[in-house]
């Protein structure tokens, strides 16, 4: 089936079942690469995006579901990579081995947008995408930088 759909700011003409998970429409179809597939069962987050500006698990969202939505990936972030998440991120040294951080980084935008000075406790608690790495800590820093709350 046909479908339009629109991923960070630009209309894209699909041919795609109708139960064709999210990721797979932007990873194959569409062409962007950095959403990761992790787990397949959104339990990890690697697959982070945003429809409508919330987040959600794109492993899991079958085609139907968002079809009409607007969908963020971590490339619709900032086209020069300046945006304040992505330079906490980097200032933080948060990035081991990267895999899950662009599930991190869609995440803590969500989070951002709905929380823009979010407490300890609100950033662990939408917070739940895994890391191997251990880099929970440099992420809460990282999301208070990138808030203003911590120095730059």
């Amino acid at each position: 089936m046909r479908y339009e759909i629109d991923v960070n700011g630009q209309r894209h003409g699909v041919d795609a079942p109708a139960d064709m998970p999210l990721l797979w429409v932007l990873r194959d179809l569409v062409g962007l690469t950095g959403t990761k597939y992790g787990c397949g069962v959104a339990a990890c987050g690697a697959c982070t995006v945003l429809l409508d500006g919330q987040a959600v698990r794109s492993c899991q969202f079958p085609m139907e579901q968002y079809a009409g939505q607007k969908v963020a990936t971590v490339e619709g972030l900032s086209p020069d990579r300046t945006h304040p998440l992505q330079l906490a991120w980097i200032a933080e040294q948060v990035p081991q081995c990267g895999y899950c951080q662009s599930g991190m980084l869609m995440a803590a935008h969500a989070l951002l947008r709905e929380v823009p000075r979010p407490t300890d406790a609100q950033i662990d608690a939408a917070m739940t995408n895994l890391c191997r790495c251990g880099t929970l800590p440099r992420v809460r820093r990282a999301i208070r930088r990138a808030a203003g709350m911590a120095p730059a």
